[in-house]
């Protein structure tokens, strides 16, 4: 019986290293830490990998190198939440400027830009921010910014805002009446998933 194994002295190479270079012990390579600048592309997000061929480790006895891969962590945002290509905004307002109106910055990764609350506006609502998102890496498209209006509930209040408060609860036009043009919290969320 015959078997054919890959010689263990030179790995199948066919040429032994009588000398080992003392710096590589004959391996022909040697580890250092090399800084290498690379580009991202705009609209990468978490989990991706990037790869730059020929920039990972050098291959064995003179063998080409390999590839280096990158993988990408998102460092979260203070205000801003990504949702794919979209970003989302809490945007908190008081009873007042929700009842009245108000115009209102808020931030976007382009910079600050001013928003209008239209009188009568209810937590809950949800104002879409045209081409304000993230943009796409495959095409050319940006995603939206859409911000989520809470109506700010003060948990502390003094014995006059406490007053203005019972004279305010008794007006008619402060009583719940929501009409069928209302739409629930989950008659919202199904549109915005359409």
């Amino acid at each position: 019986m015959q078997t054919t194994t890959t010689c263990p002295t030179c790995s199948g190479s066919g040429q032994v290293v009588t000398a080992n270079c003392t710096t590589c012990k004959g391996d022909g390579r040697i580890y250092t830490d090399d800084i290498i600048e690379i580009e991202i592309p705009a609209g990468v997000e978490e989990g991706m990998q990037l790869s730059m061929r020929g920039k990972g480790n050098a291959g064995l006895k003179g063998g080409p190198p390999g590839d280096l891969l990158i993988s990408i962590e998102e460092k979260p945002h203070e205000f801003l939440h990504r949702d794919a290509m979209n970003l989302a905004y809490e945007l908190y307002v008081n009873f007042a400027d929700a009842v009245l109106g108000t115009n209102l910055e808020v931030p976007t990764i382009d910079g600050r830009v001013k928003i209008k609350i239209p009188a009568g506006t209810q937590s809950g609502k949800i104002f879409r921010l045209k081409g304000k998102g993230m943009p796409s890496v495959q095409s050319y498209g940006r995603g939206d910014q859409l911000i989520y209006v809470n109506v700010w509930t003060p948990k502390k209040f003094s014995d006059e805002e406490r007053l203005l408060l019972e004279k305010i609860r008794e007006l008619p036009n402060f009583q719940p009446q929501p009409g069928k043009s209302d739409k629930s919290f989950f008659e919202k969320m199904k549109d915005y998933f359409k």
